[in-house]
């Protein structure tokens, strides 16, 4: 009986010893880690420190604190409206439906303001919120365990997105921010310089205008003609017949369904296109004819 005992404690040693060591992964190119608090003691902080401009946190049974460092390999020159230099590097993130057993801060300057708070089976689901920095600037992420007796259900997960651009506080971030910045037209420099730089570059019609009441935001279903440039399948399909897809925006910015043939740009946020400038598109072949003619076009288009 002795002996059966002693091969039951070496036997739990070696299964804590394994899950201890298989408590946390990195992805290969650290965008990603997933771990569990059962590995770690009550009131310790992880350091954990990400190197991509997306990725996903995955915190199972949370226990004690995580410190979270976001190093991007970001253009360090962010570009604004209208071609300036702001300099900023905006961070979104977006917990998982089922966020569970922790509080998310934003640490900056030694001061937290919580992002997310542990949810409740009542809660509604949690917003996506983006905070901005400068390049150099000292900014992290703090994941504080919520005690519970019960911490078998509880996982808090989120993914992450850095963008070196102006736009995505502008289609992500909930707080509120300037309906008259967000909305007005796109400049003709802007919209060449959109062109080259979106996520997608799509030529099309307003089929309709629907709204996300989760996301605060309009869903304008596409009909496209022409996809010159997608950084995911947003319009599948060949280019035989029209392409469907969808682009949101901020309900305030009251897009309409109307007749017209429009270039729709901008990026993509959390596998979903957001919209950046939609000029019609004879608007925008002048614009460009025009610029082309005087040797300034930024980069070039097949257009019509």
């Amino acid at each position: 009986m002795r002996r059966f005992g002693v091969w039951i404690n070496a036997l739990w040693i070696l299964l804590f010893a394994l899950f201890r060591s298989a408590s946390s992964s990195y992805s290969e190119d650290q965008c990603s880690w997933r771990g569990s608090g059962l590995s770690q003691q009550q009131g310790s902080v992880e350091q954990i420190s990400l190197h991509c401009s997306e990725g996903t946190l995955d915190w199972l049974y949370p226990k004690g604190a995580l410190r979270l460092t976001l190093s991007p390999r970001l253009p360090s020159v962010a570009v604004g409206p209208g071609g300036s230099s702001s300099g900023l590097i905006t961070a979104c993130v977006k917990p998982a439906e089922q966020f569970r057993g922790a509080q998310l801060y934003l640490e900056q300057d030694g001061v937290l303001e919580l992002l997310v708070g542990d949810r409740l089976d009542s809660s509604s689901p949690p917003r996506v919120r983006c905070f901005s920095r400068l390049p150099g600037e000292k900014v992290a992420l703090f994941l504080q365990a919520t005690p519970h007796q019960d911490i078998s259900r509880r996982i808090a997960s989120f993914r992450y997105e850095l963008r070196g651009d102006w736009t995505a506080r502008l289609s992500l971030d909930s707080n509120p921010i300037s309906s008259e910045e967000a909305c007005r037209p796109c400049n003709n420099t802007e919209i060449l310089m959109a062109v080259c730089t979106s996520d997608f570059v799509v030529r099309g019609n307003i089929r309709s205008v629907a709204e996300d009441d989760n996301l605060r935001a309009a869903v304008i279903k596409v009909s496209a003609t022409r996809v010159f440039r997608q950084k995911y399948a947003l319009f599948p399909g060949n280019g035989r017949v029209s392409r469907r897809g969808e682009v949101r925006t901020l309900l305030q910015c009251g897009v309409k369904p109307g007749p017209g043939s429009f270039l729709f740009t901008g990026r993509v946020h959390f596998g979903e296109a957001w919209l950046g400038c939609a000029p019609r598109y004879k608007d925008f072949q002048r614009a460009y004819a025009t610029a082309k003619a005087a040797q300034q076009i930024p980069c070039e288009l097949p257009v019509d």
